[in-house]
């Protein structure tokens, strides 16, 4: 491995740009987040965003970078996961409430997201079909030969995830208020939509990557080309079925309490009569409000 290394020049292993961005990235939260008086932020907020920071540069900048585009399908479709599954929902629960707030109630243009994130169905539809599509051999091959699609697709499919993870999560109340039962079945069925690809790479038995196919055992002699897409097939699985599982249980967890915390409690339009909970319409609230 690091003599297929040394054929690279010092700026390709370290990755300056993505360094660079990650610098950025660190700068405009400790200014904009930490330091703000409007805002308050927890340390695991921070570690949330920080762990986010260092597996982006580690994904996207570091020698590994080099593995994924030249030697390793596996390599690549970790380092997808890592930017879709992991990255994607430790940014934006990095991300205090008060702030986000603020954003949407201040940019007219936070009125598309609003708008999106109230039909989040497409939104899911679209992330996994991305992904999916982007596996097709065919499609793969295209893509993968072209550097500018390549950055283009990868960025539409964090995108979409950034979208996706943000219906789950709901930090902010002000762009759509979704029910925790809602969430749920979305984990569930996003879980779902990718099981036909990640099926297809574990059983398939021929190379079909031809991008990675003329370079395979390179890196690692044991794994043949065969191998190297199941191994992206697993990989892919793995990492996506480890997150939403933990996101499903935080989901049921939260739902739980809330369950806990409303039990007994009657709101303005339910009335409690002889130990039978009523719910009032329009018509009955009208009338109760006139004997007051």
């Amino acid at each position: 491995m690091r003599m297929l290394l040394s054929n690279y020049a010092w700026y390709e292993l370290l990755g300056p740009l993505t360094l660079a961005a990650a610098v950025m990235l660190s700068f405009w939260y400790v200014r904009t987040i930490i330091k703000s008086p409007h805002y308050h932020t927890t340390k695991t907020q921070t570690s949330y965003f920080f762990t986010a920071v260092a597996l982006f540069y580690l994904a996207q900048g570091s020698p590994f970078d080099i593995i994924a585009e030249d030697y390793l399908v596996s390599a690549l479709i970790l380092q997808l996961s890592i930017m879709a599954f992991i990255v994607v929902p430790f940014f934006i629960l990095s991300l205090p409430k008060a702030y986000l707030n603020i954003f949407f109630w201040r940019h007219k243009r936070a009125r598309v997201a609003a708008f999106m994130f109230k039909h989040p169905w497409p939104l899911a539809i679209i992330f996994n079909g991305l992904i999916t599509v982007y596996l097709i051999p065919s499609v793969f091959n295209v893509v993968s030969g072209n550097v500018l699609l390549q950055f283009i697709y990868e960025v539409a499919i964090v995108l979409f995830a950034f979208l996706t993870w943000w219906v789950i999560i709901q930090p902010s109340d002000e762009v759509a208020e979704h029910s925790y039962f809602m969430r749920v079945a979305y984990v569930f069925f996003t879980t779902l939509f990718l099981m036909p690809i990640g099926i297809f790479l574990l059983v398939l038995q021929d190379p079909v990557y031809t991008t990675y196919t003329g370079v395979a055992g390179e890196l690692i002699p044991a794994l043949t080309a065969v191998y190297d897409q199941q191994a992206a097939g697993g990989l892919l699985k793995f990492v996506q079925i480890t997150c939403y599982s933990i996101a499903l249980f935080h989901l049921l967890k939260k739902w739980g309490l809330q369950e806990e915390e409303n039990e007994g409690k009657v709101d303005e339009d339910t009335r409690v009569v002889q130990g039978v909970v009523i719910k009032l319409n329009d018509r009955n609230r009208r009338k109760s409000r006139k004997k007051r």
